[in-house]
């Protein structure tokens, strides 16, 4: 199946925050999970029931790219810091129904 990849704004924000070695380690994660976006670890959340991360590191932080699918989309939602733990993450999954209405 071919997926569209859509970022939400607060990703595409985030990602312009950095350097251009951390954009390159996102960019080929990206490549990944179009490639099979069900690959990486599925995590609990009360609103979607499709929800992935992939860990990484950038820059000496543990980091994780959140996605969710929804068929046929595969949408961008953020980048967590591993120190702050999921606790922001339902607050940025309630953004893609306010952006793109899901």
């Amino acid at each position: 199946m071919n997926y569209i990849i859509k970022a939400l704004k607060f990703f595409e924000k985030q990602i312009k925050e950095l350097d251009k070695e951390s954009k390159k380690i996102i960019h080929e994660k990206i490549k990944l999970i179009k490639q099979n976006p069900f690959r990486y670890k599925k995590i609990h959340s009360k609103k979607y029931s499709r929800v992935f991360r992939i860990r990484f590191n950038l820059k000496q932080k543990e980091t994780r790219l959140i996605y969710v699918v929804i068929n046929p989309n595969i949408i961008l939602t953020c980048l967590l810091d591993r120190k702050k733990d999921y606790k922001d993450l339902e607050k940025y999954l309630k953004k893609i129904k306010d952006e793109l209405g899901y």
